[in-house]
């Protein structure tokens, strides 16, 4: 008869359910969402912000250009006025009058009233060789150092800027004729110019919108910049690629900028440089805002979307998580598991074809039991059938010598001992197939001496004819440490086995037959190794050994044997198992469970009795 856990248990898969794990379903599904949104925000947000950087800039570039142009207007606007003065100023007769005297104190004292009715900042005349006569810088008069750089600039090529130390000014320089312009004589020169200083830079910047900067051979002229910024603009340059005038971006003082750099006197010895700046803090502000709305409603969809989509993915994989496992429990024996049936179309078609094939396989299952317990019903009573007929035939014959009534009292007790022995081997066939198909009484446990047991069936085997001339060698450790709870005729009946099958496995070759017993003893468990020096297992029968009714070379016995020693250690805890068979060694080992509360106190001390 065939278990149905041998079945079940050949539907078990290979791998553990856990092992090889993968990610789940609605974890893939959830990280697949939040990184889509989030792959999408991001191509949203590059795809907002570059755009508004490049508007952001190109305004700032319009502003920029706007700048410079209103800048040139104004200049152009200040020198024609300036012009004009100088002009009006240079045809007073009164003026030509004084330069007519050559006298220099004296056109220094007549040059305070034209000073004043300028209105100018910076105020000169010069004589016709270009010598300043008279110089005036605001409320004050003129400096050694401004007169040099005046008669300087009078000399020098058109200039409209007159760089003086650390001070800048637009200057307008006319001749003084005596006569015509065209037909008359150099009287001097006129000088008038206006300061260009933070003040009037700041004017300019308020009127333009940008911040300016002039710069002469590294040094600051005058400037619109906060104090922090304005300490690094003189180590703006534009890149070298750059065009002239082309704007580039620049970083002043933790703010960014766009920037232009002008030169304003190409001939000077010192070029004088104007660097106007358009800030783009507002627009970077801007920007950051609009990165921040992208983002938070970024985050938001992740939230949402992450969150929705594990619902869903929750609502599609539930099912299937329950469809996995009713799998793993038809696996493990268990045909009634519920099936899911709900879900998506798909889900629920794959539990209806599942639950198909379930029970298919249970009827197929159940066709095959029945198949194979007939099987073993007929392999079962064609091998004892023929140890049952010869037990059942001594007993017959036996039995009519009896009936005779002529024998004398010895001849009637051989037959009365024949009959037992027919009788007691009957009894012991049946016991054996309750034992292996479970069905017999239940096994009866006790504290018993493992070592006496085997003492016992050492008694025992010697009777068999088959044990006629082997030799025995037993090898134990102290018998006090072999005490366990155990049923002592079952385990007498298995050990008893084990080397009946050695004595006749050993009586197969020509080399005295000899038979090791080797009894170990563990904390918790107990051990017996049987030894012989027979030609081995053959290899056909190795791995159904221990099935019922399976035996190879034998002349008598049912096949029964080992099978029921596997029966009997399995009901105790333990197994037994074929160690290793080749020509002239065979080992096979048993092992029990103690049982109980039966522990080790003693050292395992091994003990032998030597050749038998």
């Amino acid at each position: 008869m065939v278990d149905e856990s041998i079945t079940n248990a050949s539907m078990t898969p290979a791998i553990s359910p856990g092992e090889n794990r993968g990610p789940r379903t609605r974890v893939l599904l959830t990280l697949a969402m939040a990184g889509i949104i989030a792959g999408t925000t991001l191509v949203s947000l590059l795809a907002i912000r570059q755009p508004l950087q490049a508007m952001f800039v190109g305004s700032a570039s319009s502003d920029l250009e706007n700048s410079i142009a209103i800048f040139a207007k104004f200049q152009a606007e200040r020198m024609i006025a300036l012009d004009r003065e100088n002009a009006l100023l240079a045809d007073l007769p009164s003026l030509k009058a004084l330069m007519t005297t050559n006298d220099e104190r004296t056109i220094a004292d007549g040059a305070v009233e034209f000073w004043k009715v300028s209105g100018t900042d910076l105020f000169a005349l010069a004589d016709h060789d270009g010598r300043i006569v008279a110089a005036f810088n605001g409320a004050t008069p003129a400096s050694q150092l401004l007169r040099e750089d005046l008669r300087s600039y009078v000399s020098g090529a058109p200039n409209p800027y007159l760089v003086s130390g650390a001070s800048l000014f637009g200057c307008s320089v006319r001749p003084i004729y005596f006569g015509s312009q065209s037909e008359g004589t150099v009287l001097g020169y006129v000088i008038s110019g206006y300061a260009i200083d933070r003040p009037a830079v700041e004017q300019l910047s308020r009127a333009t919108g940008v911040e300016a900067s002039f710069f002469s051979g590294g040094r600051l002229l005058a400037s619109s910049l906060k104090p922090e910024p304005e300490k690094q603009v003189a180590g703006v340059e534009a890149p070298a690629a750059a065009h002239p005038v082309e704007p580039f971006k620049a970083v002043l003082g933790g703010g960014s900028y766009l920037a232009v750099v002008r030169v304003l006197s190409v001939n000077a010895t010192t070029p004088l440089r104007l660097i106007e700046l358009k800030s783009l803090d507002r627009e970077e502000h801007s920007i950051r805002q609009i990165d921040r709305i992208v983002l938070s409603a970024g985050l938001l969809a992740m939230v949402l979307g992450t969150a929705l989509m594990f619902l869903l993915s929750r609502a599609v994989t539930r099912p299937l998580e329950e469809l996995a496992a009713g799998v793993r429990a038809f696996a493990e024996g268990d045909s009634v598991h519920l099936l899911p049936y709900r879900g998506t179309r798909e889900v629920r078609e794959l539990s209806a074809a599942f639950g198909g094939m379930r029970k298919e396989i249970l009827q197929a299952n159940q066709s095959l039991l029945e198949s194979e317990r007939l099987a073993t019903i007929g392999r079962m009573a064609s091998s004892v059938s023929h140890d049952l007929r010869h037990y059942l035939a001594a007993v017959y014959a036996n039995s009519e010598f009896l009936a005779a009534g002529n024998l004398g009292e010895k001849d009637r007790n051989e037959i009365l001992g024949e009959i037992r022995s027919a009788v007691n081997g009957t009894t012991d066939l049946l016991e054996s197939l309750l034992i292996i198909s479970r069905s017999g009484p239940g096994i009866r446990r006790s504290q018993y001496s493992l070592a006496s047991a085997i003492e016992k069936v050492m008694g025992m085997i010697r009777a068999h004819p088959d044990a006629a001339a082997v030799r025995f060698s037993v090898q134990s450790c102290d018998p006090g440490l072999t005490d366990a709870i155990i049923d002592a005729t079952q385990i007498e009946r298995a050990v008893y086995n084990l080397l009946l099958n050695a004595c006749q496995a050993s009586r197969s070759t020509g080399a005295e037959p000899t038979v090791w017993i080797d009894l170990e003893a563990y904390e918790t468990e107990l051990v017996i190794e049987v030894r012989d020096n027979g030609d081995g297992v053959p290899a056909g029968i190795r791995n159904s050994l221990f099935e019922p009714f399976v035996s190879e070379g034998k002349q008598k016995g049912s096949g029964l044997g080992l099978t029921l020693t596997q029966c009997i250690a399995a009901e105790h805890g333990g197994s037994v198992t074929l160690l290793r068979s080749t020509p002239g060694e065979t080992v096979f080992r048993m092992s029990i469970t103690r049982g109980g509360d039966v522990p080790l106190t003693l050292a395992s001390t091994r003990t032998g009795t030597g050749m038998l």
